[in-house]
């Protein structure tokens, strides 16, 4: 493979930018229709995400994307790899990559009508494909390299729920162990696990879910929140009892701790958002003894907040944690903030400008968070961040 596309393809695509500015959410979704025709293919994808529009969001903007830096690539290589670990978690493989190809194009046909001249079909065919193989190639590397670790898989693995336990109003988590009694991979600790449900008589139903347990030979934890419009948190809170089967693929995820922190860490988290920022603590508690940690969580109440004496007992252990909590309902408790975190309290309250900030949260939570450390100063590459669901280009600071 050439190491850019050619001059003439890169034209041609920079100048279809207009269009698909105006024309993009009608090209993903006319794809993902193509694209859904044949049901093996719609069976790889996550189909809450595609009924509620995010994922035709979420596509259109990475094309967008895609077309104004498809001569400097290298802007876009933190999406290429977020791409790269959600196929990973989806079990999509380089077989998967025509049926795209042919339902992309025939969109682009479909939506621009006369404007998608042969020219252009030809030339985003091209970048089509040139993009498809640096993903492919980083995929095949990242299988590679969990095979070479004890407890890897590729595929989807059958997990049974040794244990379930109640951790606040409407959260439980899950303690999973494989069907087969062989070990697990050591996740990194940030990343998640993704689900599949048609064992349990929901095909097509797919979610990914925080580990919120630190790296671990033989088990995993997922702490989840039953959600008004979640099927996956519904059957795990109504039927996810010790003995049930799941199925899921390795851990995957490009937001983990750091193996080495050489900074201080503050751990950022709204609502259910604190379960990977769990898995952190637990794994800093026993691996980074001399870090300085300021773990920060909000809330609606006490009656939400889960997994409260875990964290404070993994702070104890540590030594080196400041434990700050905000419930926003005021006068919940005398140990608590009452409100909202802000920038200004952490600038306050923390090392602001020294700091790494690992951040998980709903969308409104990041989408003040991320972009406001940005502005006051924090570099992008200090601001890490896990979003519950797709990611679109106009979240990114």
């Amino acid at each position: 493979m050439s190491a850019s596309p050619s001059l003439q393809t890169i034209a041609i695509v920079k100048a279809t930018v207009v269009a698909l500015e105006e024309h993009g959410g009608a090209i993903t979704g006319a794809m993902y229709r193509r694209l859904f025709e044949d049901a093996g293919i719609a069976g790889l994808f996550n189909t809450a995400n595609q009924k509620n529009g995010a994922q035709v969001h979420a596509l259109a903007s990475a094309v967008l994307a895609y077309a104004r830096n498809i001569e400097n690539l290298g802007v876009l290589g933190p999406t290429v790899e977020r791409i790269a670990q959600k196929h990973i978690g989806y079990a999509i493989r380089t077989e998967h990559y025509p049926y795209v190809a042919t339902a992309l194009l025939g969109a682009i046909e479909e939506v621009l009508g006369d404007a998608a001249t042969p020219e252009v079909l030809a030339a985003w065919g091209e970048a089509y494909w040139f993009l498809a193989g640096i993903l492919t190639g980083r995929e095949e590397t990242i299988r590679t390299e969990i095979m070479t670790h004890e407890g890897g898989w590729t595929d989807w693995r059958g997990f049974v729920i040794a244990e379930r336990r109640p951790e606040s109003e409407g959260i439980v988590s899950f303690v999973l162990k494989p069907v087969d009694g062989r070990p697990v991979l050591r996740h990194l600790a940030g990343q998640y696990l993704t689900f599949r449900f048609d064992a349990a008589g929901l095909p097509g139903l797919k979610r990914n879910f925080s580990i919120s347990s630190g790296p671990s030979d033989d088990y995993y934890r997922i702490t989840v929140k039953r959600q008004a419009d979640g099927g996956a948190s519904a059957f795990l809170h109504d039927h996810g009892f010790p003995g049930a089967i799941v199925e899921t693929t390795p851990p995957a995820g490009d937001f983990f701790l750091a193996d080495v922190p050489d900074r201080p860490i503050v751990l950022l988290s709204g609502g259910v958002g604190l379960t990977p920022m769990v898995s952190m603590m637990e794994m800093i508690a026993h691996a980074h003894s001399s870090a300085r940690v300021w773990y920060v969580h909000g809330t609606a109440s006490r009656e939400a907040h889960a997994l409260d004496a875990h964290i404070r007992e993994l702070a104890e252990l540590h030594g080196g944690t400041r434990v700050h909590t905000f419930y926003e309902r005021r006068g919940e408790a005398d140990d608590a903030e009452a409100g909202l975190v802000t920038i200004e309290w952490l600038k306050a309250n923390t090392p602001f400008e020294e700091a790494d900030f690992y951040l998980c949260g709903p969308r409104p939570f990041l989408r003040s968070f991320v972009p406001g450390l940005i502005e006051a100063g924090i570099p992008s590459d200090q601001v890490h961040y896990e979003l519950f669901g797709p990611t679109d280009e106009a979240f990114a600071a």
